[in-house]
């Protein structure tokens, strides 16, 4: 809460929105959250063993086919599915905050508030019964001594 507000030399309180924020147009993934999902080239996918080859201006026609689609159809799907996707991951990941924010996190504060009380309440009876039996017990067999003997036959 403290870093939304900046104060200049003549103490104007200038707010930062968090939701205007300069976005970086080239490093797409700084977080590099699709690192290892999404790096798939023509490589990847087809390939020929050096015993079967194909001619060389197929192979070279079907590198630049697959790299163009592929270019091409993810640049067509994310132009029209792109900003709907937006929109429901936005709204999905709201309301799992809001679902945390006021029921998830409220539940749990309210079960540690009851456990601790329980706790408390066994703790006693713990003490009260369980303790004095047990310390019963350790007296009763404290004076027991246990002598190991080897026998010979």
């Amino acid at each position: 809460m403290a870093d939304q507000y900046q104060y200049n030399t003549n103490e104007e309180k200038i707010v930062k929105d968090s939701h205007t924020k300069e976005i970086d147009l080239i490093n797409r993934d700084p977080k590099l959250i699709n690192e290892d999902v999404i790096k798939v080239e023509f490589e990847d996918v087809i390939a020929e063993p050096d015993s079967t080859h194909s001619l060389d201006g197929v192979w070279k026609l079907s590198y630049t086919t697959f790299t163009v689609s592929k270019y091409w159809c993810y640049r067509i799907l994310s132009a029209i599915f792109g900003i709907p996707m937006a929109l429901l991951w936005g709204f999905l990941f709201a309301c799992i905050s809001f679902c945390h924010i006021w029921a998830v996190v409220p539940c749990i504060k309210s079960c540690l508030i009851e456990s601790q009380c329980i706790s408390r309440i066994y703790s006693l009876c713990i003490q009260t019964f369980c303790d004095p039996f047990f310390e019963a017990l350790g007296k009763i067999f404290s004076s027991v001594k246990v002598a190991l003997r080897k026998e010979t036959r």
